[in-house]
């Protein structure tokens, strides 16, 4: 389980927990092969400079550790769960954000995926907050398809459960 036991109520419980798709990686990925290829050709071919090499693997160090390891850690470090009280958001590294949107302040959930998202098993998660009209985006969401209908059977009980305890009233 990626959500943290401390971040639940009493009582709470996850019902899917995830960060998003690994395919958030592949281009911090391929942007570490092209630079560790500029680096290996720039080695080969600039051989009598010591200095310039120097340079050159400090700044393809400096845009590994920005482009590649920072990637990583966001990744790493951005996730989600749906519990059966609410859905969970965490992203951020240096300063942590989080999203708490109640169940029942939910009025719509739906997804898209593009042709990459759909041979990858992922897509965007789109779930509209009744209380402020706006629209909150989750992107690569791995089984995209099966999170929203397991929120939209949550919506469909929370709701169904509501609407009961109005006609007893």
């Amino acid at each position: 389980m990626v959500i943290k036991q401390k971040s639940l109520n009493a009582g709470e419980k996850v019902l899917v927990s995830s960060r998003t798709h690994p395919k958030a990686l592949l281009l911090p990925l391929l942007t570490l092969v092209v630079l560790l290829a500029v680096g290996v050709l720039v080695q080969v071919y600039v051989t009598d400079n010591g200095t310039a090499l120097l340079v050159v693997w400090v700044v393809i160090a400096l845009l590994v550790l920005w482009r590649v390891v920072w990637k990583f850690l966001d990744w790493l470090t951005s996730t989600y769960a749906l519990t059966d009280q609410r859905l969970i958001t965490r992203t951020g590294i240096l300063t942590r954000r989080g999203h708490d949107i109640p169940i029942g302040r939910i009025s719509d959930v739906s997804f898209e995926h593009d042709l990459i998202d759909r041979v990858l098993g992922c897509g965007t998660l789109v779930i509209t907050n009744a209380s402020t009209n706006g629209q909150v985006l989750l992107y690569d969401i791995p089984h995209v398809e099966d999170a929203q209908r397991r929120l939209n059977e949550l919506l469909n009980r929370f709701h169904g459960d509501e609407t009961r305890a109005h006609e007893g009233h």
